[in-house]
């Protein structure tokens, strides 16, 4: 009867212990656990996580939308982080198919970001470590907030984030950008759009008439910008210099999504 029982539990100490091999299957998910201080633990991330610099040198399991089943099967992981925001709807069924755990991280909402780190962590077996980086994160959010609503009403009220000029794609509804916006006071044109990223015609921007135009700072992006804010030069946020290009890390819900809101704060308050 012992012999039963011992075999029986087992599965249930094993299940209960914290993951020691990670593979991580979105660059937001692989800062996150570097945040956390479990990058030791870390077997494996996607070909483009690239920050923190370290996170260059991990194996790789191929592409985010993309990633190599077999690869991380050869890995021997005890927990797979995947995002429900791009990577395939499938693979989560495979590996739990296979016997292998994992999380999916759910939330798109800068403001449900804090608490999706506090379940992370608890996964993980650092959930103290976990609450104190999300309150961190959710006063410097606060904070941001609060200073938003008490800058002056004159000046920028409504802009567009430009993530590709041609064709013409921005940011709407339902993006970490929409959402960022949101937080700032500030009106996304883009928002108005049927899909999260709607594509836009030169007149339709120009009928808009944002404020401000924002660009995600990528390789060439100046270059491939300058044709299309040259054509938009009637437009107020290009006649006032409000043309801004600023970091990617706007793209990634992760732990630096506080100093993208800091950021395009900056951009709103320029003279």
């Amino acid at each position: 009867l012992l012999g039963v029982l011992a075999v029986l539990l087992i599965p249930a100490a094993a299940a209960a212990a914290d993951p020691v091999r990670i593979v991580s299957l979105a660059p937001n998910l692989t800062e996150i656990l570097y945040d956390l201080g479990v990058e030791d633990r870390i077997a494996a991330v996607t070909d483009y996580c690239d920050y923190p610099p370290g996170a260059k040198a991990k194996p790789k399991i191929g592409g985010f939308v993309n990633p190599s089943l077999e690869t991380i099967v050869s890995l021997r992981p005890d927990c797979v982080v995947m995002t429900q925001d791009g990577n395939p709807r499938f693979l989560e069924r495979r590996l739990k198919n296979l016997g292998i755990k994992t999380y999916v991280f759910k939330t798109t909402r800068i403001r449900d970001f804090p608490q999706e780190v506090r379940e992370m962590g608890v996964v993980l077996g650092v959930g103290s470590a976990a609450d104190r980086r999300a309150h961190w994160i959710e006063e410097r959010i606060r904070r941001i907030e609060e200073k938003a609503r008490q800058r002056s009403r004159v000046g920028i009220q409504k802009a567009l984030f430009i993530l590709q000029p041609t064709p013409l794609i921005a940011a709407g509804k339902g993006t970490t950008i929409d959402d960022v916006f949101a937080i700032l006071g500030i009106h996304n044109i883009a928002a108005a759009g049927t899909t999260r990223y709607p594509k836009y015609s030169l007149e339709e921007i120009i009928r808009l008439a944002p404020d401000a135009l924002f660009f995600g700072k990528e390789p060439g992006i100046e270059e491939r910008a300058r044709p299309l804010v040259l054509r938009l030069a009637t437009v107020d946020a290009v006649r006032s210099g409000k043309v801004f290009f600023v970091s990617e890390t706007i793209y990634r819900l992760g732990p630096r999504i506080a100093s993208s809101l800091e950021e395009i704060a900056a951009c709103l308050d320029a003279r």
